[in-house]
């Protein structure tokens, strides 16, 4: 008995075709922004005297607490030794 030959591969014909898209559709469009508006000019100076401010403040917190922290543990030393 002869060996049996596989049979012919069938010729590629494409990709199939596709289903036209709805009437009146197209495609997203992405809007172009505004130009971005310009800034206001920063006042250096202000943001230095701020700043300064803000430092001193930050200091003098610290050193309230620092104080308020020294005056507990000496009233707690105090209890504790007499």
């Amino acid at each position: 008995m002869p060996a049996a030959s596989p049979p012919a591969p069938e010729p590629y014909t494409g990709a199939p075709r596709s289903a036209p898209p709805p009437r009146g559709w197209r495609p997203p469009t992405v809007e172009r922004p505004t130009a971005p508006r310009k800034l206001p000019a920063q006042d250096g100076e202000r943001i230095d005297r701020e700043e300064q401010a803000a430092t001193i403040l930050t200091k003098g917190m610290g050193i309230f607490a620092g104080a308020v922290l020294v005056v507990l543990l000496l009233i707690f030393c105090g209890r504790v030794l007499f």
